[in-house]
């Protein structure tokens, strides 16, 4: 150490020299010794840098250098990030992870093998042949599932999604596209045409009887009133010709 020992020093040194640096620390802070090409400088930070972790002392606080396959660390037996091409797993830094456990490239860690899952098998579909269901007698059902749990990549694949099976239905013939509707709409204005029919002959009817009344009123007011016939008992009746 230059014997140069300085009290006023700057950036958390509690004392410091011109060649060496901080010395010591102000308290909470951790010394840690940074070497610039053949030289170390001592330096006071508020937490450790990449590849040291911290330990507190009475006299001193200080930052020691992790394990050479640890990028950091809590302890020196302890990593809690490794270094490239390195695996964490249970505070280890290893080259290939323990049976039962995959190497996760994303997070440079030993994970859980996940296999795939599926669901349940949804009902058969309509028995259909070319998108219809009608004009033929042996189709196509379909059933379908879906995948709940994508698997890792050491885990098992998923499996198939849908399932088709011959089927057998009932031949019967396919009405033209509208046809139905067609039909429909022709019995609908032929009902009514109907009804209009029968409204205008109850009308022609009424307006008959109607007229028909008129006219007999109309001919017994122009009538005269016959006269009563003679009784022919009363003129054929004997004549008294005592007298």
């Amino acid at each position: 150490v230059h014997p140069n020992v300085s009290q006023g020093c700057q950036g958390g040194c509690a004392t410091c020299s011109d060649y060496n640096g901080c010395l010591s620390c102000k308290p909470r802070l951790f010394f840690v010794l940074e070497r610039i090409g053949m030289k170390q400088i001592g330096v006071c930070l508020s937490s450790c840098p990449s590849g040291y972790y911290g330990t507190r002392y009475p006299d001193i606080n200080k930052c020691a250098k992790c394990k050479a396959d640890c990028d950091t660390c809590f302890t020196r037996n302890f990593c809690t990030k490794c270094k490239s091409g390195f695996y964490l797993y249970s505070g280890k830094c290893l080259e290939k992870c323990p049976d039962g456990l995959e190497a996760n490239n994303h997070t440079m860690e030993c994970t859980s093998i996940v296999h795939c899952e599926a669901s349940e098998w949804s009902p058969w579909s309509p028995c259909t042949k070319k998108g219809k269901t009608c004009g033929f007698k042996r189709g196509n059902e379909v059933r379908v599932r879906e995948i709940v749990q994508h698997p890792s990549a050491r885990g098992n694949a998923c499996p198939a999604t849908s399932e088709s099976r011959k089927c057998i239905v009932q031949r019967k013939r396919c009405q033209k596209e509208g046809k139905g509707k067609k039909n429909r709409e022709e019995k609908r204005k032929k009902s009514s045409k109907d009804e209009s029919k029968e409204t205008r002959q109850e009308s022609k009817g009424r307006a008959a009887r109607r007229q028909n009344r008129e006219q007999r009123e109309s001919n017994n007011k122009t009538q005269p009133k016959k006269r009563k016939a003679p009784n022919k008992e009363q003129d054929l009746a004997p004549v008294d010709t005592a007298h």
